[in-house]
């Protein structure tokens, strides 16, 4: 749901009503993964994708009717051998769709609308939705802020309970909003988006009760140290992939707004000193174009140490040796040495500096999803390795 946000929290501004349809749970070869969303307004706009077009008709209908009598419903989709034309997923996966009404009169309408403001807003947040368990429960929902704390006006929810943790609540044993926070804030501390298991009394075990935490987080960063003209290329497909993309060179003339406009921040500094002092996380990626041993070293001996996600230098590969070599001269491990992609990217035959890009930026896609970067014609290999999470279990409308 948090990745269409932005429409979302203007249909609140506007007073809407609306249902979001939201996948919860896959199986095999599905084509979109949990918090993926679709919704539809009380006049029949529609915004999102649950499916990449497979079962939208169908799901489309669900929303209207959740509008109409104000029951959130959970519907599984999957292949069907004996009918052809039967809704289905044709790609023989299995979706399911959780789909909740959010009208003013709706229990969640206040805590759906301050995660949707923090998710428009870019603040950090993680909301909790349950999926599967007890009836009265499930599309229960609870929010979490990166700060801990919550408005008082967001944080009154039909329970009559507050907390400077959580805002809203599950409707259930307390134990159960403070264990739901606990695992939405470890997803949002993550930057995660998932499914996870506890039981309906907050404990771990008892009732089984699924939920959906749903993360959103500042977009994570890509730093491109070497204002050449294949970090062009770069800066224009990381900001395709999401990333806030910073481009750093020590060369005042290359390291230009006019050279580089689609980049989010252009820093004039020896790559090493801006490494030391910028911030980083689990999520950043540090892709080196320099291949100057000047530029380099310095560099990659600092971002070697760094918990970064990807760290990776442009260079031929007796340019690689000779800068491992370096590395070795000033300390670096071998331990720290094999974290280094380099020659950077995967072999794709690039020549010019958009394939070039093209070719780190799907490295930089098969590290971050466990991907082996081979074609999938002739493999055998999952398609979405993520879908074989057991779907939970369906079914029907509950209150």
């Amino acid at each position: 749901m948090l990745d269409i946000a932005d429409e979302l929290n203007r249909w609140v501004g506007q007073g809407r009503d609306f249902a979001v349809a939201t996948v919860v749970a896959v199986g095999g070869s599905a084509p979109r993964q949990p918090g993926a969303a679709l919704a539809v307004d009380s006049e029949g706009t529609a915004i999102g994708s649950v499916s990449g077009g497979c079962v939208e008709g169908a799901v489309y209908e669900l929303c209207r009717q959740a509008l109409e009598d104000g029951e959130t419903v959970l519907e599984r989709f999957g292949y069907s051998d004996e009918d052809a034309f039967a809704v289905g997923l044709t790609c023989g996966g299995i979706i399911d769709i959780l789909v909740t009404p959010v009208r003013a009169d709706s229990a969640t309408r206040t805590v759906f609308a301050a995660a949707l403001a923090a998710a428009s807003s870019g603040e950090a947040a993680a909301i909790a939705r349950v999926t599967s368990g007890p009836a009265e429960l499930v599309g229960r929902a609870l929010l979490v802020r990166a700060s801990g704390e919550s408005s008082q006006e967001s944080s009154q929810e039909s329970t009559g309970e507050s907390s400077g943790e959580y805002e809203g609540g599950l409707g259930g044993h307390p134990e159960l909003d403070r264990t739901a926070a606990g695992e939405a804030r470890a997803m949002l501390d993550a930057g995660q988006t998932g499914v996870v298991e506890i039981g309906a009394d907050g404990s771990r075990c008892g009732q089984p009760l699924s939920l959906l935490v749903e993360s959103s987080v500042p977009p994570p960063r890509m730093i491109v140290f070497g204002a050449i003209d294949f970090a062009s290329a770069l800066v224009r497909i990381g900001k395709f992939l999401g990333y806030h993309v910073t481009v750093c060179d020590a060369r005042t003339v290359f390291a230009t707004a006019l050279r580089f406009p689609d980049a989010d921040e252009i820093v004039v500094d020896w790559p090493h000193r801006y490494l030391e002092r910028t911030e980083t996380d689990g999520r950043t990626v540090l892709c080196v174009l320099t291949h100057d041993a000047k530029f380099d070293v310095p560099l990659l001996r600092h971002a070697l140490r760094l918990p970064v996600a990807y760290v990776g230098a442009m260079g031929s590969r007796r340019t690689h040796e000779d800068r491992n070599a370096r590395l070795r001269d000033v300390g670096v491990t071998e331990l720290e040495l094999a974290r280094l992609r380099s020659p950077i990217g995967l072999d794709l035959g690039a020549r010019t500096p958009e394939e070039t890009a093209l070719s780190i930026a799907s490295e930089i896609v098969a590290n971050r999803r466990g991907g082996s970067g081979v074609s999938l014609t002739g493999a055998h290999t999952p398609i979405h390795p993520d879908g074989a999470r057991r779907a939970s279990g369906r079914i029907g409308s509950v209150a």
